[in-house]
């Protein structure tokens, strides 16, 4: 099967922080993807700006070493690199000052009609500051947007400041606020799962739906971000953007469209159903850990702590908590949410579990009959699972198995699965903000965080320990075998 490739409008992309990691890792190589695979026209320029000194050349070297580093030698084919390559340009500009700012408008004056892309692969402190100067040097044409990564802000009144630093220049239907996880081409089928199939909607609610997980698991530890990380922590960091906006997709009504603001407006309602959490029922429904030294697949490896250089934090690298939505819909259907970094196996995804049978028909010797679980795999081996009570094939009586349907992308599609940021990328261009989130959203996600924050701010107790290489604190899984459900493990890789 053939992937089918639209070829966008010409644009200019600026990427601020165009010699971090982000756009190491992520950005160049997202945009080469797009570009080998036909859909960036030939007129379009990709602009790097950072306050390092480089020359265009020089910097078109260090994006040669990125792509081979972060793209796969098959994908490299004759003649790609070099076109693409080609594309790129350098400006060094200070972020924080006005150095390199009239030389980036010179860059542009020559397409000041073009669609043109802000993406600030920044520190978020240097959001309102950019965009600050965006406005006062001109740049913000009518075509122009911008596109800011998270966080945005550490609290409602943080993420408040940030978002009005970046609306006194850029009107909100030009605000792309990326997540992308949102990119993932297994999220989007959660889509098409309940919105284009009569099988599940119908089921959707809380008569069918015994309870939902969502999982976000990593193996890794803060690696070089502890400094970062420390000021974060795993509800900043991965609950109150990623897992939320799951949590939304999973819950939500049917949009009257796929347009970008009826699939907004229906994630909105869910975060505002949200049950706020006082600091009595945070101390039940919510668990925090930190890792402590461990063994992984790699052999040991040190404990948060260690790897901080500190004798003590309060910081969480593990959290697990109970969401319920007050609606008629999942009105008594918990989400147990859990994130947590150094655990058992890196794995995300997204567990639907229904209601048992109301009555079985099978004798004892047939066997326990399994709940029907539909299992959205978004990370790694992109797939859906659906589990099914059948009959054991062979003669001898009636003996139930408890077996998955499987669909993995890879295999069903033969295609390669394109980066979150490859999809993401192309609909700023398009303007196409469906998958990015919109203002209100991200406070009403705060909105929901806040009170968990101060009600462990107000709390005695920090962190629970848990060894590297485990599923986190073992009062994770008391929060969910309490209410009679254990957390789902099965085929973690």
């Amino acid at each position: 099967m053939v992937a089918r490739v639209i070829v966008v409008d010409a644009f200019d992309i600026v990427v601020f922080g165009a010699t971090g990691d982000l756009a190491a890792r992520k950005l160049i190589p997202a945009l080469f993807h797009r570009d080998e695979a036909g859909q960036i026209p030939q007129r379009a320029r990709i602009i790097g700006a950072s306050r390092r000194h480089l020359s265009d050349n020089e910097y078109r070297d260090l994006a040669r070493g990125w792509l081979e580093t972060h793209v796969e030698a098959e994908d490299r084919r004759d003649g790609a690199v070099p076109r693409f390559l080609g594309r790129l340009g350098y400006v060094p500009v200070q972020a924080d000052g006005d150095d390199g700012w009239e030389d980036l408008a010179a860059a542009l004056a020559d397409q000041p009609d073009r669609v043109r892309v802000f993406y600030l692969a920044t520190s978020p402190d240097l959001f309102g500051p950019i965009c600050g100067r965006i406005g006062r040097f001109g740049l913000a044409t009518a075509n122009a947007r911008v596109v800011v990564e998270k966080p945005i802000g550490k609290s409602l009144a943080s993420a408040t400041e940030v978002n009005d630093a970046i609306g006194a220049v850029f009107p909100e239907e030009r605000v792309y606020r990326i997540d992308h996880y949102l990119g993932k081409e297994t999220v989007q089928n959660l889509m098409a799962l309940r919105f284009a199939n009569s099988l599940f909607e119908p089921l959707w609610n809380s008569a069918h739906i015994d309870h939902v997980q969502i999982t976000v698991a990593e193996t890794l530890g803060v690696e070089g971000r502890a400094g970062y990380y420390d000021t974060a922590g795993a509800l900043r960091d991965m609950v109150q953007n990623h897992m939320l906006q799951l949590l939304c997709l999973v819950a939500m009504e049917p949009p009257t469209s796929l347009a970008a603001d009826a699939v907004r407006d229906e994630k909105l309602k869910v975060l505002k159903a949200l049950v706020r959490l006082t600091p009595e029922t945070a101390a039940e429904q919510t668990v925090r850990g930190q890792y402590r030294a461990g063994a992984s697949a790699g052999g040991p490896v040190k404990g948060y702590l260690e790897e901080l250089g500190a004798p003590s934090s309060r910081t969480e690298t593990f959290v697990a908590l109970k969401a319920q939505i007050a609606n008629w819909r999942w009105a008594g259907v918990p989400f147990y949410l859990r994130s947590g970094k150094r655990l058992a196996s890196r794995v995300s995804e997204i567990v639907v579990s229904f209601r048992p049978i109301p009555h079985s028909v099978f004798d004892g010797g047939a066997g326990p009959i399994g709940t029907n679980r539909l299992v959205i795999r978004l990370q790694p081996n992109e797939g859906v699972k659906l589990w099914l009570m059948i009959k054991d094939p062979g003669p001898g009586g009636m003996r139930l198995q408890h077996v998955p349907l499987d669909m993995s992308f890879a295999s069903v599609f033969n295609v390669r699965n394109p980066d979150a940021y490859e999809r993401l990328l192309m609909d700023v261009v398009r303007g196409n903000q469906t998958l990015f989130m919109r203002r209100d959203e991200v406070e009403a996600a705060w909105t929901w965080i806040d009170p968990i924050l101060d009600a462990w701010g107000a709390s005695t107790d920090g962190p629970r320990g848990y060894t590297s290489g485990t599923w986190g604190p073992s009062a994770a899984i008391a929060l969910i075998e309490r209410d009679g459900r254990t957390w789902y493990e099965e085929d973690a890789d």
